[in-house]
Formats: C-alpha cells, structure tokens, sequence
C-alpha cells in the first residue's frame, strides 16, 4: 500500500514545520537580544543556499520547499541588518 500525494506533501509540511521552528527559536532569541547571535557567515551562507533551493523548488513545484525558503531568507535577512547595526553602533 502506498501513501497518496496529498499525505506525502502534509508529511513534507509537518517536517517543514519542524526545521522552521529552530530558525523561529533562533530569531526569538535575536530579536530579544536586539543583536544577532550566531556567526554572520552563518546568515551569507543561509541566504545564499535559500535563494538557490527557492530556485529550484520553484522549479520542481514543490510548495513544501517554496514556503520554507521564502520565510527562512526573511529571518537570515533580518539577522545580517542587526549584525551591521551592531558594527556601526559599536565604531561610533
């Protein structure tokens, strides 16, 4: 017996779910803090492998992948703006 497409997608968004959560914690955590707190090459890294697997989950159809990276570059995003604030904060 094979699972149908529709419940393969809720167990692809049920995991979806799970590894945006840890990402939710981490900017919680952030916004708290009012800096970032993870390294920056962390958020390039972040943002670039986003872009590229939003590219190809755009590409394949897959709105499991298509909703995870586009709220995931938003976090990596806001992240990288309070490291540079916090730069420029700390050279005035």
């Amino acid at each position: 017996m094979t699972l149908s497409e529709k419940t393969w997608v809720g167990i692809g968004l049920a995991g979806q779910f799970f590894f945006t959560m840890r990402f939710v914690v981490q900017w919680i955590a952030t916004e708290r803090k009012r800096r970032s707190v993870i390294p920056e090459s962390f958020w390039y890294f972040s943002i670039f492998g986003s872009l590229i697997l939003l590219v190809y989950s755009l590409y394949r159809k897959d709105p499991v992948f298509i909703l995870g990276q586009a709220f995931g570059s938003t976090v990596y995003v806001r992240n990288l703006f309070f490291i540079h604030k916090e730069k420029k904060d700390a050279a005035a």
